[in-house]
């Protein structure tokens, strides 16, 4: 008799969920509440309801549940009063996946970049390795391409792994936490619960790389129970870590202590972080420091993270639209002396923007507002620099080149989602890009 599974939520995850489920045997039924979802790849066996979440999901014998749908949802309450099994993407993607070792990266910020290094590295190393998560695709798009010899490389959120309690990597890497999120967790304590599944179920033999320098890091690294924890610091001397002193990164663990000198490419004490986590995670996995170091000397950047897109009349246009929160956004700012004009806005998150008032002050000529949280933007700053209403990017990039001088620097940093004015980060990125290029 075939299984009943029904998928809850119908974006690129759930999708993907959806797919494998097909290929495997079940008869798949797929909701998703939005009116006005347009659904593209989705095979065509799988049975589809949009615009509401209604009780046929309940006939299911498991439920996929994608991120991003809240725990406490209405159609998941009655699920779980049904007794019916609920999993995560991921959970279901591990299930169906073989694998040699799982390297898991979660944090507030530097996700992406420190997740793209890691497979870099990986991949040249190993050969049979993928990167799934938060970044490229989800996992389920390749579980059944996956054998006993891949390495998984997954960048993971705070909804991931809150969906996914059991989770048990090989090698954590646990970046930053700062307010993010606070729409959909509630609390901060709530956030660092989920973030806290990354190392809370590994095994002896395993690995949690943990960032000292963050106080919350350094805190919530006593509730490490079984695997070995390797920290890493930007600015202090470890006994036992990795560290970055004056241009090299030293690497002291178990009496053994490497020195290397990679070349970074990537701009920003952040980014010097994010290598720092990388050459720790793969260290730990047995690769050589000399070619973390040779690999890492080529590495140039992911798209939309202060990415270098075009210099017109002596200005720098810099794309940063990953920066969905304010404290991507202060790690952007810090990365510029000054003579920055920033592009901010979009849909908010819930986190005050005041934290970036000193940095504004000292370092950014005029702050061109887009979106919905325009108001609360200009509340939180006022004062501290020159506000202009530009409603959408297209206007205020075409504002910017009519005042821009030679020396400024231009940064779409935006502190907030995009969903209201477009499909993701990515989508928005690409039209900064696309409108600097066609100025």
């Amino acid at each position: 008799m075939r299984i009943n599974l029904g998928v809850l939520g119908l974006g690129k995850s759930g999708i993907a969920a959806a797919n494998l489920a097909v290929r495997l045997g079940y008869n798949v039924f797929a909701s998703d509440n939005s009116k006005e979802k347009e659904i593209k790849n989705l095979n065509k066996k799988v049975i589809t309801e949009i615009g509401v979440h209604s009780n046929k999901i309940l006939n299911s014998d498991i439920i996929i549940k994608s991120p991003g749908i809240h725990p406490n949802t209405l159609i998941l309450k009655k699920a779980r009063k049904q007794k019916i099994p609920v999993l995560s993407e991921l959970s279901f993607s591990l299930k169906n996946s073989k694998y040699k070792k799982i390297i898991a990266i979660t944090g507030t910020n530097g996700k992406t970049t420190t997740t793209d290094i890691i497979s870099k590295i990986i991949k040249a190393a190993y050969k049979d390795s993928i990167v799934s998560g938060n970044i490229g695709f989800p996992l389920t798009d390749k579980a059944l391409k996956t054998t006993k010899n891949t390495f998984i490389t997954m960048e993971l959120s705070s909804y991931q792994l809150e969906d996914t309690p059991d989770f048990s990597p090989d090698i954590s890497v646990l970046l930053n936490i700062t307010p993010d999120h606070l729409e959909h967790h509630k609390t901060m304590r709530a956030y660092i619960k989920a973030k806290e599944n990354i190392f809370i179920n590994q095994k002896t033999g395993d690995f949690t790389i943990i960032n000292y320098d963050d106080k919350i890091c350094r805190k919530i690294s006593a509730k490490v129970k079984n695997s070995k924890v390797i920290f890493f610091s930007k600015s202090k001397t470890l006994k036992n870590g990795v560290f970055y002193d004056n241009g090299r990164i030293v690497i002291d663990i178990d009496r053994k202590r490497n020195v290397i000198k990679p070349k970074i490419n990537i701009v920003g004490m952040h980014n010097v972080e994010n290598i720092l986590a990388a050459t720790a995670a793969t260290y730990a996995l047995g690769v050589k420091p000399a070619f973390i170091e040779k690999i890492g000397s080529k590495y140039k950047g992911v798209e939309h993270r202060i990415e270098f897109v075009k210099t017109l009349n002596g200005v720098d246009y810099y794309n940063d639209s990953k920066s969905t929160n304010v404290d991507s956004t202060r790690v952007a700012l810090k990365s510029f002396d000054k003579n920055i004009l920033i592009i901010m806005g979009g849909r908010d998150k819930g986190a005050p923007y005041t934290p970036l008032k000193e940095l504004v002050k000292q370092r950014v000529k005029s702050i061109f507002l887009i979106g919905e949280a325009s108001d609360k933007i200009k509340k939180d700053l006022k004062g501290d620099s020159v506000f202009i209403d530009s409603g959408n990017i297209e206007n205020a990039v075409r504002q910017i080149f009519k005042t821009a001088v030679k020396g400024d620097v231009v940064l779409l940093s935006p502190a907030c989602a995009s969903f209201d004015q477009f499909r993701d980060f990515e989508e928005r990125g690409k039209a900064f890009k696309q409108i600097v290029n066609g100025v």
